[in-house]
């Protein structure tokens, strides 16, 4: 049986290069369909996978935009990529504490992996869940949606600027390796300042998927009442440079080599996911630290050591500078807020 890497070389050898969104996309279809990659034995940790505290602040956050919503009595609770199941799992212990959330909330955890599904399961054993393969799938209704690093593992296409033109950037081979080439002229679909500001040699990246998935969104909320939460890694603003990465084992690893066994994500351009969700209206985005700290982590943290010994009190200010601090996840994971346009600020937003 061929790998993925024999499978896009023999592509590229019969139809030529293809676009950088095209090989992410292949890499990271196959690298969820084959494996669990959290944790320490995987290759990356998400925040779910740091503390309880991050799924059980969440959990805080989704009562609260309810009861901004008029506490309905039935509420879509969907969860974009939920990764073990981890962060739904923590939510609702925590939404225990307000049973009539918890009875009126219809779970849905939209998922493309079988392998991930099958450990969804186990995690929300006990659960009345059900799946979904994309978010249109998802029923009508009151609606909270929460997407915790979803939108960095959408493929992106790059564009680099040559010669006062732009270029899409391409995957190609060089023998039997791949590589970056040039490939032709076109305008990518940012800001015509940025665009008209950008040296030669400069790289922007853009990403379809995702803004398709926030302009569904946008149009859901604009319809239906609700809120939806990102949070994920990225910039404020739409930019310049190569975000592009690859992570093996918790270690950086070449982008394309072995496509279908590394993490493949590239930053969240958050100023486009908000432009493309109108006429929902976006809060934020505020840094990952300011959200949590609105929430009140510090406060959960201090009395989740306080309940246990000196090892258990080491472990959760760990916990917690992981989740909040700047050199950690505090400033380069950021929160955005989508909401139905008539809602004033949810919870850790600043109107």
């Amino acid at each position: 049986m061929q790998s993925l890497a024999e499978q896009l070389a023999a592509r590229i050898a019969r139809g030529g290069p293809v676009t950088v969104a095209d090989f992410m996309h292949e890499a990271v279809t196959h690298y969820y369909a084959n494996r669990d990659p959290f944790g320490r034995q995987g290759d990356f940790t998400t925040a779910p996978e740091v503390s309880q505290m991050f799924g059980e602040l969440i959990g805080l956050w989704c009562i609260m935009v309810w009861q901004m919503m008029g506490a309905p009595d039935k509420v879509v609770l969907a969860e974009l990529g939920p990764g073990r199941g981890t962060l739904m799992n923590d939510l609702l212990r925590a939404a225990g504490v307000v049973p009539a959330f918890v009875k009126a909330a219809d779970i849905r955890l939209v998922e493309t992996s079988p392998h991930l599904v099958a450990l969804q399961r186990q995690t929300l054993s006990g659960r009345d869940v059900q799946w979904c393969e994309s978010f249109d799938q998802v029923p009508d209704g009151p609606l909270i949606v929460i997407a915790n690093e979803l939108f960095d593992a959408l493929p992106i296409r790059q564009f680099i600027r040559q010669d006062g033109q732009w270029r899409e950037r391409m995957v190609g081979l060089d023998g039997d390796a791949f590589c970056f080439i040039t490939g032709p002229a076109t305008e990518p679909d940012l800001p015509p300042e940025l665009l008209a500001t950008a040296p030669d040699g400069a790289i922007v990246e853009t990403c379809d998927d995702g803004r398709a998935l926030a302009a569904g969104l946008g149009k859901r909320l604009n319809r239906q009442p609700g809120f939806a939460l990102i949070v994920d890694y990225g910039h404020g603003r739409s930019g310049t440079g190569d975000t592009l990465q690859a992570v093996r084992h918790h270690r950086f690893h070449p982008v394309l080599d072995q496509p279908g066994l590394a993490d493949i994500t590239a930053h969240v351009d958050f100023q486009a996911l908000a432009a493309s969700a109108v006429p929902a209206r976006a809060w934020g985005p505020v840094d990952q630290s300011d959200f949590l700290r609105a929430l009140g982590i510090e406060t959960r943290a201090h009395l989740l050591a306080q309940a246990g010994g000196d090892k258990v009190a080491a472990d959760v200010m760990g916990q917690l500078r992981r989740l909040i601090d700047p050199g950690e996840m505090g400033t380069l994971f950021k929160a955005l807020a989508l909401a139905s346009p008539h809602f004033p600020a949810p919870p850790g937003f600043v109107s």
